[in-house]
Parts: structure tokens; C-alpha cells; sequence
């Protein structure tokens, strides 16, 4: 199986959406994050914004890999809130995103049937307001070499699309770089190849 070096993500918070049913109102957001401290100001933020609001449940993936997830029901019937959530962040294939359905009770019960329904269409409109780019997983690695080798090095890092980082160009050059992680290998074997340009640990 060819390894993933892309994931898809979002860059900017979406417009609120609304979705009523039977007088409840269920609010949805979206937000890039990275961090589980992000979430909670995200979560607390819209707590003091929907203070009357009465259900803040949400869910959220996080890592390039999509690694860490996790669903909040929020005090609504086990599985009604956070799982329908969570299942859009699948269908939209996005990670490094927290969405949360804000919900306002209108007086009439909805069953866990119409909760999951709701949720889920909070979550859909969200997620269909925010903008999704595409980005890839980077390998950085950094090379090292004497100034007279600055521009093969140039060279390599031009015909191979690399992305520089950071550069530090004295009479040694070091340079902190990334590649595309399904380019990296043969990317690393090249400038490996060039007498005089080494290729130092990331630390």
C-alpha cells in the first residue's frame, strides 16, 4: 500500500451555520486546530458566546495522519452528539479540525434519531462553509557544506521542488529543509550523492 503524504485540512474558521428542527436550533463551527489546548479555548470561547445554549457537543481529529480523535456528547443521549459529529470529519476527510454543534433546546424532545440527524447536518453545514486545502506531509532534513558548493546545492534544491526552511550561508552553509514525503527518499539519495554536501541528523 503506497504510504499517504497528504491530508486535507481547513485554514480559517467557518461562517456559522444554523439548522432548526421542532424550535431547536443547533449552531455549527468549525476550526483549524492543532492542539487539544486549542479545542478547549475554542469550547470555552463558544460557551461564553452561547451562555444560554444548552448542549456544546463536538468532535475533533488531530495529526498529520489523522492520528488522535475524539467525540463529545456533551450531556446528549450516549452516541446522539459526538459520534454523528465525528462521522462528517471522516466524510470530509479533514484532520487538524474541531467542530462543534451548538444547541439550543426548543421545547420539544427529538429522540436520539433526530439528534443524530441534527448533529450530523449541523456538522455537514459547517464543514461545508469552511474552506478544505489539500497540504502535504513534509520529511525535513538538513544539509552541510562548504560555500564554494552553494549552487549545486541551489541546483538540487530547484530541480527537486524542496523547500527551504531555514539557511544559514557563511563559509559553511547549513540549511534545514523538507520534502514531500513520497519524494524524500530519492531527494535524500541525491544531494548524498554530491561529493561534499552532508546530510545531517534532525534533531
Amino acid at each position: 500500500m503506497e504510504q499517504k503524504d497528504t491530508y486535507n485540512t481547513i485554514l480559517s474558521p467557518s461562517e456559522e451555520t444554523l439548522f432548526k428542527d421542532r424550535n431547536s436550533k443547533f449552531f455549527g463551527y468549525a476550526f483549524p486546530v492543532t492542539t487539544e489546548e486549542e479545542v478547549k479555548e475554542h469550547i470555552d470561547a463558544l460557551k461564553k458566546q452561547h451562555y444560554q445554549a444548552r448542549h456544546w457537543c463536538y468532535a475533533y481529529v488531530l495529526g498529520k495522519e489523522y492520528e488522535q480523535y475524539r467525540a463529545n456528547d456533551d450531556g446528549e443521549p450516549s452516541n446522539s452528539a459526538g459520534a454523528p459529529i465525528y462521522g462528517q470529519l471522516q466524510s470530509f476527510d479533514v484532520t487538524n479540525v474541531l467542530v462543534v454543534v451548538v444547541r439550543y433546546f426548543g421545547g420539544t424532545k427529538l429522540g436520539v434519531g433526530g439528534l443524530i440527524n441534527a448533529y450530523r447536518t449541523g456538522a455537514q453545514l459547517a464543514l461545508e462553509n469552511a474552506r478544505i486545502v489539500k497540504k502535504t506531509i513534509d520529511i525535513p532534513f538538513s544539509v552541510q557544506f562548504e560555500y564554494p558548493l552553494l549552487n549545486k546545492a541551489m541546483r538540487l534544491i530547484n530541480d527537486h521542488k524542496v523547500t527551504i526552511i531555514e539557511q544559514k550561508m557563511e563559509m559553511d552553509c547549513v540549511f534545514h529543509l523538507a520534502i514531500r514525503r513520497k519524494e524524500s527518499e530519492k531527494v535524500i539519495e541525491a544531494f548524498n550523492e554530491v561529493y561534499g554536501i552532508n546530510l545531517l541528523k534532525d534533531e
